[in-house]
C-alpha cells in the first residue's frame, strides 16, 4: 500500500508535488485521469487520495463520489476551482480537505502528516478499543461484551473490528466483503448476511431488533455505539 495516490493531469505539477512529498518520506503513485484513479483503486490501495478536480474525462468531483461509495480512504482535493460552491460540493461528496492551487507544498505536507497520523498511526497504536459494553483487544483477537469473553471466528472478528473502527458510517456490502474476504472470494451477499447474523447473535441484547449493527436496506450496514 502506497501512502498517496496523486491524481493530476498536469505532468509538470504532478512531478513537482510528487518530488517534494517524496522528500518528506511519503510513497506516491501518480495517475493522470479519474478513470485511471478508479481503475487503480479497484486492484490496489492507498492511505490518502490527492485529487485534482479539472481532469480529462471523469472530473474530480465524480471520482470523489465514486471512491466514497466504496471505501473511506481519506481524500484531499487540490484544485484551482476555489469558489465557495466548489468547496461545499467537494466536502458534501466526502472530501476530507480542500486545498487551493497554487499549492504550498510545506502546508500540504503538514496537512497530510496530520491526516495520516489521525487515520492510521493513532488507530494502529490503539490496541484496546472500547465501545460501550464492547471491548476489543486487537492484538489478542479477543472481544468482550459486558466483561464476558465472546468466542468468535477470525472473519467475525475482522468484520466486527471494521465496523467498530468506523462508527456511524454507512459501509457498503461490497466494501465490507472486499476488506474482510477479498475480491476473489465468492457468495458475497450470502456471506455478509450470515456473518452479520452471527455477530448480532453474539453482541446484541436482542438480535432480532439490533441496535449496534444497523441495516441500511439495499446499501450496507452501520455500527452504532450504545
Amino acid at each position: 500500500m502506497v501512502d498517496l495516490l496523486l491524481v493530476e493531469d498536469n505532468l509538470e505539477l504532478g512531478d513537482l508535488i510528487g518530488s517534494f512529498l517524496k522528500k518528506d518520506g511519503f510513497t506516491i503513485t501518480k495517475v493522470e485521469s479519474g478513470e485511471a484513479a478508479l481503475e487503480y483503486l479497484e486492484n490496489d490501495t492507498c492511505k490518502i487520495v490527492l485529487l485534482d478536480i479539472m481532469l480529462p474525462g471523469i472530473d474530480g468531483f465524480s471520482v470523489c463520489s465514486s471512491i466514497r461509495e466504496k471505501q473511506d480512504t481519506p481524500i484531499v482535493i487540490i484544485s484551482a476551482k476555489v469558489g465557495k460552491e466548489d468547496k461545499i460540493n467537494g466536502f458534501s461528496l466526502g472530501a476530507d480537505d480542500y486545498i487551493e492551487k497554487p499549492v504550498d507544498v510545506d502546508i500540504l505536507s503538514a496537512k497530510l502528516s496530520v491526516l495520516m497520523k489521525r487515520n492510521y498511526e493513532l488507530k494502529d497504536h490503539r490496541k484496546i478499543i472500547n465501545s460501550g459494553a464492547i471491548s476489543i483487544n486487537k492484538e489478542a483477537h479477543q472481544v468482550y461484551v459486558n466483561g464476558k469473553l465472546i468466542n468468535m471466528t477470525s472473519k467475525e472478528f475482522e468484520l466486527l473490528l471494521l465496523l467498530v473502527e468506523n462508527p456511524n458510517k454507512t459501509l457498503r456490502k461490497d466494501f465490507l466483503f472486499n476488506k474482510v474476504w477479498g475480491k476473489d472470494s465468492f457468495s458475497e451477499d450470502q456471506t455478509i448476511t450470515v456473518h452479520i447474523k452471527m455477530l448480532r447473535d453474539k453482541i446484541e441484547d436482542n438480535p432480532k431488533q439490533p441496535k449496534r449493527i444497523v441495516t441500511l436496506w439495499g446499501v450496507g450496514y452501520k455500527y452504532e455505539e450504545i
